[in-house]
């Protein structure tokens, strides 16, 4: 099963030097343990487009969707055998990165 494995931030709280080694490190650990589908850091959220064609007519609008004092800093999409292994992955990449995370199973296709 696959999951996504969200890193939050708050923009009061810069990501720590040393966290960066860290969260290589993990990342190739997820890898060499096969639970690493596709991982990556995103940009600053005042670097965001917001697109809505709901209308038929594509309305862009600069800057994040929400404000808020949290962001999505970064990603990992994992392969694990059940939650309780993508909890315990999670559990280290939060450690890793001194950030907090979400975890969410991708629904049933």
């Amino acid at each position: 099963m696959q999951y996504l494995v969200s890193v939050t931030r708050n923009r009061t709280e810069p990501t720590p030097v040393e966290a960066a080694a860290a969260i290589e490190a993990f990342d190739e650990q997820l890898r060499a343990g096969g639970h690493r589908v596709f991982s990556g850091g995103l940009a600053e959220p005042a670097t965001a487009t917001v697109i809505d064609n709901r209308a038929g007519a594509p309305v862009l609008s600069d800057g994040p969707y929400l404000e808020t004092e949290e962001y999505l800093v970064g990603l990992w999409v994992l392969e694990a055998a059940d939650l309780d292994v993508a909890l315990r992955l999670a559990a280290a990449g939060s450690r890793a990165g001194r950030a907090r995370i979400e975890v969410r199973p991708f629904a049933d296709a």
